[in-house]
């Protein structure tokens, strides 16, 4: 099987489906922040391994918890995955923390501190111009 073929699209989206469900509903470790997502997974070809990358909201404490509780949750996780789903091998899982949303956040930020001044002037502008048509 081919990494882009449908096939591991197909497989990689219903991993994803079913981690997610298993994370958020049958692991019970209190280390795990409520507040933890699947944000992507890919399942090599080979169906060997799978990257799981798991976003967390929260402090870099709260990060720390979950990646552990996650890692020692690992094997419990990969036997539901098996009991899920109907594959001839269930991969080994590696989680990955995905940080994308926090610098998103941040970027975005960037991009307001230096748009402000621009937005202020805009808005001198627009009261300027509506005072001069209420004359």
């Amino acid at each position: 099987m081919r990494k882009g073929s449908i096939k591991n699209v197909r497989i990689n989206s219903e991993v994803h489906k079913e981690l997610s469900q298993i994370i958020s509903y049958e692991v019970k470790d209190p280390r795990i922040s409520p507040f933890t997502s699947v944000m992507d997974v890919y399942v090599a070809p080979d169906l060997k391994t799978c990257k799981v990358y798991v976003s967390v909201m929260g402090s870099d404490e709260e990060k720390e918890n979950t990646m552990t509780g996650l890692n020692s949750a690992k094997g419990m996780i990969r036997s539901l995955l098996a009991k899920r789903m109907n594959m001839r091998n269930t991969p080994e899982i590696t989680f990955i923390l995905d940080e994308s949303i926090e610098k998103g956040i941040e970027m975005m930020k960037f991009i307001d501190e230096v748009n402000a001044p621009l937005h202020e002037k805009e808005k001198e502008e627009n009261n300027k111009d509506s005072e001069e048509q209420t004359e």
